[in-house]
């Protein structure tokens, strides 16, 4: 079994300058993925503001619900809630979704993050699927990537397929090996595969062919005219990688601050 996923921070559907608003287009932008899970962060659940403002450019529905259309499933997990409205994580799923449930893992009251946790029913098993979006201070990020351990461990049996995904903010690469370690998860990008599975760089074919250990580094995805940091990351239990590529560039950055990830995974 194949599977075509991708992780989006869409910026709560507004342009990261003048927030003017991207829904349609980013809905747009969604359909020529193809992809059949999204894992999406800072999802606009209800903006009253934006919806008076822009009213013949913002949808009448939640965002989740207008981004799955007729084609996705949709579960969305609130996590930050103000007077005018609330914003969050979600799904999108071409599978049922037959369970959701969010947890909220704020580190203070600024913040408000939360784990966006759905089980997919597919032809073939269960997937276990996690959308996560991190804080912005250290200390704060590795509270959560702990109760993000315990949340699989205690939510997932330990040898169902599961996929991770989000915004971790992890710039400097402090979590991955924690959660290699503790879930027995990969990232996306460990194998040093692109687009046709071609190793990133002549410094992993350098390193290959010198009998050296690949370094494991992240994708690149921010901002998404130029990507410079690697906050965004996909960890995957029980699926092997055929692609795997970041979509950036001047249209991307129309559309947010962050670049999508794309991949095509087989189930083990």
């Amino acid at each position: 079994m194949k599977l075509r996923i991708a992780t989006y921070n869409i910026h709560k559907g507004v342009s990261s300058l003048g927030s003017r608003p991207r829904v349609h287009a980013l809905k747009q932008a969604l359909a020529q993925m193809e992809a059949d899970v999204f894992f999406l962060q800072e999802v606009q659940g209800r903006h009253d503001l934006l919806a008076a403002r822009h009213a013949a450019h913002w949808p009448d529905q939640p965002q989740h619900d207008f981004l799955a259309g007729d084609s996705h499933h949709a579960a969305y997990g609130m996590n930050a809630v103000y007077d005018h409205g609330h914003h969050g994580n979600a799904l999108l799923s071409r599978f049922e979704i037959a369970s959701q449930s969010n947890q909220d893992v704020s580190d203070h009251a600024y913040e408000a993050r939360g784990i966006l946790h759905c089980v997919l029913k597919t032809p073939s098993v269960d997937i276990h699927c996690y959308v996560v979006h991190l804080g912005l201070f250290g200390g704060g990020r590795r509270r959560q990537t702990a109760a993000l351990i315990e949340a699989v461990r205690s939510s997932s049996p330990p040898d169902a397929p599961l996929i991770i995904a989000g915004d971790f903010n992890d710039w400097g690469n402090r979590l991955s090996e924690l959660l290699r370690v503790r879930l027995d998860v990969m990232e996306i990008f460990d194998e040093g595969i692109a687009t046709g599975g071609v190793l990133r760089g002549v410094g992993s074919y350098l390193r290959q062919m010198m009998g050296r250990t690949p370094q494991l580094k992240p994708a690149r995805t921010f901002p998404a005219a130029f990507p410079w940091l690697r906050l965004d990351r996909i960890y995957l239990r029980g699926f092997t990688v055929e692609s795997a590529e970041v979509l950036h560039g001047a249209e991307w950055a129309k559309l947010s601050d962050h670049a999508p990830i794309l991949a095509t995974l087989k189930l083990r």
